[in-house]
């Protein structure tokens, strides 16, 4: 019969350290590796990415868009908050005078208003967030966007981080808006 082969000196030492020393070499071993407490916990409430209000202009427009508050890439506020949709009609709308856009300040060739507050749990998709925009304003009606924004000689660019349209939208409040490339919305 052969014999087992001994385990090396400083494995032994260690083992003969019992739970206390098992503990030390899976922390050593796994904590590079370990689930993040968002990854551990499956039932974590997601969050959306909110705007608000940056600027009014005249003729009616207004600028809305990302604030020290905004997580454009994991979301700002848990789904649970209930806030206003911010809703976009694009219609082609010219640029008008007074407003020169760029990539963080875009026209977004329409009009913009927000809904009553919305529970975001209940934003379960971008079609979901669409419908509630097109039930208060009309079926030309959508949630708006991160890159709604277009600048360039014939608008032909979309930026990001904001945008300029007309409507009104209340002052000091926060809007979920929707990101197309990121995870930051209530559904995601």
């Amino acid at each position: 019969m052969s014999k087992t082969p001994k385990a090396p000196k400083h494995l032994r030492t260690w083992l003969r350290g019992g739970a206390t020393a098992l503990a030390a070499v899976a922390s050593l071993v796994l904590l590079p590796f370990a689930a993040s407490p968002a990854q551990a916990d499956s039932s974590a409430i997601p969050s959306g990415m909110t705007w608000t209000v940056l600027a009014k202009g005249t003729n009616g427009t207004v600028r809305v868009g990302a604030d020290a508050s905004t997580d454009a890439y994991n979301g700002d506020t848990a789904a649970t908050a209930t806030l206003p949709l911010l809703c976009l009609r694009v219609n082609g709308s010219a640029v008008p005078a007074g407003i020169t856009p760029d990539f963080y300040a875009g026209w977004s060739r329409g009009t913009v208003a927000a809904t009553p507050p919305v529970l975001g749990k209940s934003l379960t998709s971008r079609a979901a967030a669409d419908a509630i925009c097109a039930q208060y304003y009309g079926a030309d009606w959508r949630e708006a966007e991160f890159h709604d924004g277009r600048y360039g000689a014939n608008l032909e660019a979309s930026g990001g981080w904001s945008f300029w349209a007309y409507g009104y939208v209340p002052e000091g409040t926060r809007f979920w808006t929707a990101i197309n490339d990121q995870p930051a919305n209530p559904w995601n």
